[in-house]
């Protein structure tokens, strides 16, 4: 129904003109369709030209590389189908090594990150020796390099042949995955733990809590909701630096492709393992970005962190 321009609306109209009908059902206007079969129409194109663009893009790599002079012996030393079914089983067998190391090591970092970031954060000058040693540590271990702790740490312990001290390449390269990633994620608690603003603090204090209880119950849940997307990063980074432990001899999913590699001189393994790693990958970066974007909406909506 229109509403003639200079006459009031009829009882139950909306201010496009709309009367309900039946049990006040809600009928949208023509102009309202319009601009919904607008926004579908620009939307089909917009995805229609982002296809086209990418298999245009992808096409010109594909030429590039297959009419590159070296493609053929390229392709045979690492796209080699033999190989790469030969490494797939063995490669596969090998990542349960780095699923197991991703759950232990994972608990083992966000236990201690939160331990070391609250540390940092204690209040009081008796406490000073205490965020001392903390900062020391997340200084220390976030300057050094991975691959160089892992060296120490796997192949210096065993050299100093102490009584009782494992010489296990897997525990020893846990514990060195351990101590650097726990200082990445204690910064990523403490960043956290000091966005809450003071006055959550003092509300909780003047309605009896304790420290303890303040921080236990109002401080660390709010620093946690608001860290999760930056310790899903570095959980999928610790994800990939799992292979790393194969310095030490640890038969991983890189160790496994290196065997393979260095027996035929072929690096389709290689590649494999790098497919493999990817896969497993993607699916938490995906969960990652969800994670993300869902916040982002909840903040710009005003919701709750």
């Amino acid at each position: 129904m229109t509403v003639v321009k200079g006459e009031p609306a009829p009882e139950g109209a909306d201010d496009t003109g709309d009367m309900p009908r039946g049990d006040d059902a809600y009928v949208p206007s023509e102009r309202r369709l319009a601009r919904e079969r607008h926004r579908r129409g620009r939307a089909r194109r917009a995805t229609a030209i982002a296809a086209l663009s990418t298999l245009v893009t992808a096409a010109l790599l594909y030429l590039v590389v297959v009419n590159a002079p070296g493609w053929p012996r390229t392709k045979e030393t690492f796209f080699s189908a033999h190989y790469a079914r030969e490494a797939f089983p063995k490669v596969l067998e090998g990542l349960w090594l780095n699923l197991r190391l991703l759950l232990v090591c994972g608990a083992a970092v966000l236990v201690l990150g939160m331990l070391i970031a609250i540390a940092r954060t204690l209040r009081g000058p008796v406490f000073f020796p205490l965020r001392v040693l903390a900062a020391a540590y997340t200084d220390f271990f976030r300057g050094l390099p991975l691959i160089i702790n892992l060296m120490i740490v796997v192949l210096g312990v065993p050299a100093l042949r102490l009584q009782g001290v494992t010489v296990d390449p897997v525990l020893l390269g846990g514990t060195a995955l351990t101590l650097t990633y726990s200082a990445y994620v204690a910064e990523v608690f403490r960043a956290g733990i000091e966005s809450v603003h003071p006055s959550q603090r003092a509300a909780a204090r003047s309605l009896g809590l304790t420290s303890r209880q303040t921080l236990r119950h109002v401080v660390l849940p709010q620093a946690v909701r608001r860290q999760v997307p930056p310790l899903l990063n570095d959980l999928v980074s610790l994800q990939k630096d799992t292979g790393l432990v194969s310095i030490g001899g640890a038969v991983d999913a890189v160790r496994a492709a290196d065997i393979i590699v260095g027996r035929s001189l072929n690096y389709t393994p290689y590649i494999v393992a790098g497919l493999v790693f990817v896969a497993l990958t993607i699916p938490m970066t995906r969960f990652t970005d969800w994670v993300t974007a869902r916040m982002d909406r909840q903040r710009a909506q005003g919701g709750s962190l």
